[in-house]
Formats: C-alpha cells, sequence, structure tokens
C-alpha cells in the first residue's frame, strides 16, 4: 500500500516553506552566517527539530525560529525553494503550493518582493528540473498589526507574476480572530488572489466562520473543529469550500489525541470537500505520502477514499481553470493506470 500511495498523483495544497527544510541544508546555511545549531549531524539535527513536546500550537511554532534566521538572503531561500520542489517530486507531487511570510526573511535588509522573486526562482528551476508544478501562497502573521498585513496583501497582488496565487493568515491562532485582518483580505481577494485561512485549530468554529464571512476563505487551513457547530459544517459543505486537512500536525499540537480521533473521516463521509497535508515536512517529520498512509492504517480510508481525496487537490487548487483541468485530467488517467 505505501508503495502505490507513494506512486499515486497528488498535490500538497498545505506546507509551510520555513517548516519544510532539509535538515543538511540547515546546517550548511548556519556555517554560512555562523549561525550555532543544536547539532551539527544531520539525522539528530532532524530528530531535534521534529515536534514530540508540544503542549499546543504556540509550543509547535517556536521551533520555527531556528529556520527563520536561516532565510535572510536570495540564495538561502531559493535553494530551500528549489528543495521542496525536488523532494515533492521524490514523494510522486505533480502539485505543490509553497506558503511563507516574506515579512519574516526581512531582518537584514531583504525587501519582500526580494525574497518572493528569490522562492520563484527556486521554484521555477525545480519545476523545469522535475516537473512539478509550483506556487506560491504568501501568509500575514495574526500577531501582526493590521496594518502590517495590508502591506504584505498589497506586496501579493503586486508579485502575482512572481508565482503568488494566494493569500493566507498563519500564527497563534487562540486570541487573534482572523476578522482583525478583514482589509487585508479584501484587497487580495480584489488584486485576483485565492484566498486560504488558518482556522480551526487552535481556536474553534467561530474562527472557520470568520475566515469564510469576514475574510472570504475559500479553503481552510485545517479546520479541525468544524464539527463544533454542524450548521456550519453543512454551509461549508454544500459551497464547496476545501478542508486542508493536517493529521500529524493536530496530534503535535494536541487538537486531537490519536490519529483515530481525527474528524477528518466524518468530513469526508458527510460529503465535505476534504484533502490532505502535511504542514511542515521538517517540524512533523512526515511526507504526503505519510499522511495518506496514516489516514488508511488509523482511519480506515480505503483505496479509493485516498484517490478521491487526492484529486481534491488538484480540484482545489490555486491555478487558472485550465492548468487545474489539466492536472486534473492527467491525475485521473494515471490513477485509472495504476495496478
Amino acid at each position: 500500500m505505501r508503495d502505490l500511495i507513494r506512486r499515486m498523483p497528488k498535490a500538497e495544497l498545505h506546507v509551510h516553506l520555513d517548516g519544510s527544510l532539509r535538515p543538511a541544508t540547515m546546517i550548511d546555511l548556519a556555517g554560512e552566517i555562523g549561525m550555532a545549531l543544536p547539532t551539527q549531524d544531520p539525522e539528530q539535527l532532524g530528530g531535534w527539530m521534529l515536534v514530540r513536546d508540544a503542549r499546543n500550537l504556540e509550543d509547535y511554532l517556536a521551533r520555527f525560529e531556528y529556520t527563520i534566521a536561516l532565510l535572510q538572503t536570495p540564495d538561502a531561500i531559493e535553494r530551500v525553494a528549489y528543495e521542496m520542489v525536488a523532494d515533492a517530486a521524490a514523494d510522486g507531487l505533480r502539485y505543490l503550493e509553497v506558503r511563507y511570510c516574506p515579512e519574516l526573511s526581512t531582518r537584514n535588509g531583504l525587501s519582500m518582493d526580494e525574497a518572493v522573486a528569490a522562492e520563484w526562482r527556486g521554484l521555477q528551476r525545480g519545476e523545469r528540473e522535475f516537473g512539478v508544478v509550483s506556487r506560491i501562497i504568501n501568509c500575514t502573521l495574526r500577531h501582526f498589526d493590521p496594518q502590517r498585513s495590508v502591506a504584505i496583501a498589497e506586496h501579493s497582488v503586486r508579485m502575482r507574476d512572481h508565482g503568488v496565487v494566494a493569500f493566507d493568515i498563519a500564527g497563534p491562532e487562540a486570541g487573534h480572530p482572523p476578522e482583525m485582518h478583514r482589509e487585508a483580505f479584501d484587497i487580495a481577494a480584489r488584486g485576483g488572489l485565492g484566498i486560504t485561512v488558518h482556522a480551526g485549530e487552535a481556536a474553534g468554529w467561530e474562527s472557520i466562520f470568520e475566515a469564510i464571512h469576514s475574510c472570504r476563505a475559500t479553503r481552510i487551513g485545517h479546520g479541525t473543529r468544524l464539527f463544533e457547530n454542524p450548521e456550519l459544517l453543512r454551509y461549508v459543505r454544500d459551497r464547496r469550500i476545501c478542508l486542508e486537512i493536517n493529521i500529524t500536525s493536530n496530534l503535535q499540537t494536541r487538537v486531537v489525541a490519536t490519529a483515530a480521533d481525527h474528524p477528518v473521516r466524518r468530513y469526508y463521509h458527510e460529503g465535505l470537500a476534504v484533502t490532505l497535508c502535511t504542514d511542515s515536512w521538517l517540524m512533523s517529520g512526515v511526507t504526503l505520502t505519510d499522511e495518506y498512509e496514516t489516514a488508511h492504517h488509523a482511519l480506515g480510508f480505503s483505496r479509493h477514499d485516498m484517490e478521491t481525496m487526492a484529486l481534491c487537490a488538484f480540484e482545489h487548487a490555486f491555478l487558472p481553470w485550465p492548468e487545474r483541468n489539466a492536472l486534473l485530467a492527467r491525475a485521473r488517467a494515471d490513477l485509472a493506470s495504476l495496478p
């Protein structure tokens, strides 16, 4: 089954650039700037970066400070983006959306435009070499002043010709309602960007409600706690708002106790548009193949179920419909050819 899942055409809609560095790359980049890491051994560093002891979302996010510090030059950003496409290809991905807050790379004088241009160069080089279509989702952060979010949204619209296809908000969810950043989302939506919002993870169904009705979300990152409001659940189902499900990450942040407890099984059977994602390859220590395998073994998803969720990702990609339809048609054909 694992080999079948790996060969299955897949699309990754929710993975963070700053959460997906290779440990060996971290060591190289840290050496270039004289930054101390907990260890110089790639395997040990990978184990150290893997979040096993988080009490909540905030604890999970703490390790990102190490990776963000390494993403302060164009060469570093381009390298990490390129390597993500290479790793995606090895895992059977056909489409990849990488999300990141470009303002986090401006600590040493880099502009947001320069940061995204470097990310786009890396993704394009990877796409040329490995054939994985790759795009960018720009994030603001919940704890930012709303005017910082506005600046990031304006930048994101300006960088549409550099692969930016959508706008998102990430960071500590509890106590930071997305509605505070409504103006930024209005700018992004009017500028033609797709909208996805981290919601329903550390905060409850109200966060999802605001993401949809205040921020114009057509996809929800996580959405784990949607079950808390059956009426909203039906609304999300009926309007085909896609849930970007992250099983392992939700375990790490204590949103669910075990993989078997994850509500994605209920969402799928009630007809919601759901697809599986990884969140962070480094901090969560998973590939997309791993997530599908977990769904199969812990939640009883059949091969047909997994293929349906995989196709859902292509259907809800933030791409122009002709490009999306071409990827979807190819994925359907390749699924039909698998033994």
